[in-house]
């Protein structure tokens, strides 16, 4: 299973992803993450970007992603190609020789949560502030999957706390380990 949280910059996608690979690790499942690729990118990033940026961006999530994935039962997205995309389009324009490769591969992700603009973003170290820009990102990457018909959950703008339920509800896996009803009983056991 490969889940992608998806959404501009400066929404919480990399809390979710830590949050939700806890609840996995809680259940037994094999996971991992794949942590944003953008912030070890060697070009310039965010307004600044290029074409070359971006496509150094997409094809190292692409890499990492195939990399994580053999080894592990489920993988956690920070992004997906889509995003990354996006930011490409408000830097250069579209680029319709990529567009049926990212097409192609947002088919191997099992689940994208798309992840609402709750806030302005704040400043990192990385991150852009600017919140014209991130909600800008985020009009684009809606455009871009409407357009290539990509399903998304989205995410209750309005209820943070019940993001991880939900996720892991959609994908039909119980909110807590059924292990923990076992020990939740011990209190009631009289050991000898």
């Amino acid at each position: 299973m490969k889940i992608a949280f998806i959404g501009t910059h400066g929404v919480g996608k990399t809390t979710l992803c830590f949050e939700l690979a806890a609840c996995l690790k809680r259940l037994d499942v094999a996971v991992d993450v794949v942590k944003e690729v953008a912030r070890n990118c060697p070009l310039p990033i965010n307004r600044d970007t290029t074409c070359s940026a971006q496509e150094w961006i997409l094809h190292t999530q692409v890499a990492t992603e195939i990399a994580t994935s053999h080894g592990y039962d489920t993988i956690v997205c920070d992004r997906a190609v889509v995003d990354n995309y996006a930011y490409m389009v408000h830097a250069v324009g579209r680029r319709p020789a990529l567009e049926t490769f990212i097409a192609s591969w947002m088919k191997t992700y099992t689940m994208l949560v798309h992840v609402p603009v709750v806030a302005a973003p704040t400043f990192d170290g990385t991150r852009d502030t600017s919140v014209v820009f991130q909600r800008r990102i985020d009009e684009i990457l809606c455009e871009l999957m409407d357009e290539m018909g990509i399903p998304r959950v989205e995410l209750d703008p309005g209820h943070r706390d019940s993001w991880i339920p939900a996720v892991l509800d959609e994908a039909g896996l119980p909110s807590h380990s059924p292990q923990l009803d076992l020990f939740n009983g011990l209190g009631h056991i009289n050991f000898p």
